[in-house]
């Protein structure tokens, strides 16, 4: 694992390596044509949002359209190995989101390698998400979720969009800090899992916040705590899971990646334009109410981002047994 983190790094960092002629002829005649993002997940979730924020404003800043491409499927491996396939050439590019940390763990036959073969462009945005329950459920804070758990030993069931998703792995890690059993039922999706939990047959889920702000809102379900190291602005008084469990933190990551061997000038605009991109307000805003937190940087930040979250999930998965069907 530690190669491998060495030549993911190595890749985010080979932008500096290109003479600095090349790089301007190439960047002066890139883009002259339309450029795909690859989205490896459905349209309308927070992935597809946050891709198509991102296009917009670099199609405004460049001149030509950035069209987002939803490949859905196998956990974005399809999307990805369309990327991996891609010509090098700025044309195609893919949004990178936590699924891409997690698969490397998970999948042993595919016809792609995400760290030799996508290199980083820039991690646009952290992602929290919020342990909620079933009002139902007697708990309204962590320590009495623990305590109840572990009063009920398997009795109670967590939702998840399915086995090894960024909801399972969050959860997972969870049980092991805590010492608490909890069962898990993957659903095809995080949509029927929450119409579930909402619906009393589950008692709680790891929710990304796009899906389960509204019905925070509508009280037909409890917030107990974000598994981000710091509070959310959307919601202020919803505490950190690790307050009550220290070290804990879950978070997820939304960002773009490109073809190895892509010209270090493309990646070099792109990651300069998208920087402006996220300090522009409404960009900001949109953000924020995905319940995100805006990062930026370069290119070299993000492969440290990815190469900590392949790491960590690794982990997680080899301790909780974790197999894709």
């Amino acid at each position: 694992m530690k190669l491998r983190r060495r030549r993911f790094l190595a890749l985010a960092a080979a932008a500096a390596a290109w003479p600095a002629m090349p790089r301007m002829a190439r960047a002066q005649a890139w883009p002259s044509r339309p450029v795909r993002i690859i989205v490896g997940f459905p349209a309308g979730g927070a992935t597809d949002i946050q891709a198509r924020l991102m296009g917009q404003w670099l199609s405004d800043r460049l001149g030509q359209q950035f069209i987002i491409e939803n490949r859905a499927g196998a956990s974005g491996n399809i999307g990805t190995e369309a990327v991996a396939k891609a010509p090098a050439d700025g044309y195609t590019l893919l949004q990178v989101v936590t699924p891409h940390a997690i698969n490397a763990a998970l999948y042993s036959n595919l016809n792609f390698d995400f760290i030799r073969d996508i290199v980083p462009v820039i991690c646009a945005a952290r992602l929290a998400y919020v342990v909620v329950v079933h009002p139902s459920l007697p708990v309204t804070t962590i320590p009495e979720l623990i305590a109840y758990a572990k009063a009920n030993p398997g009795k109670l069931n967590y939702g998840s969009a399915g086995h090894g998703t960024p909801q399972n792995i969050a959860c997972e890690l969870f049980k092991m800090m805590a010492g608490v059993n909890l069962v898990h039922v993957p659903y095809r999706g995080g949509a029927p899992a929450t119409t579930d939990l909402i619906g009393g047959h589950l008692q709680l889920i790891f929710s990304p916040l796009s899906e389960s702000i509204e019905h925070i809102k509508a009280g037909k379900l409890r917030p107990l705590a974000v598994t981000s190291a710091t509070r959310l602005d959307v919601l202020p008084d919803t505490p950190t899971l690790a307050d009550f469990v220290p070290g804990y933190e879950a978070t997820g990551f939304a960002g773009i990646g490109a073809p190895t061997n892509t010209p270090a000038d493309i990646i070099a605009l792109l990651n300069k334009e998208l920087n402006a991109g996220l300090a522009d307000p409404k960009i900001k805003t949109r953000i924020v109410e995905l319940g995100g937190t805006v990062l930026g940087g370069s290119p070299a930040e993000f492969g440290v981002i990815l190469a900590e979250a392949i790491e960590k999930w690794t982990r997680v998965i080899k301790f909780a047994g974790i197999k894709v069907e």
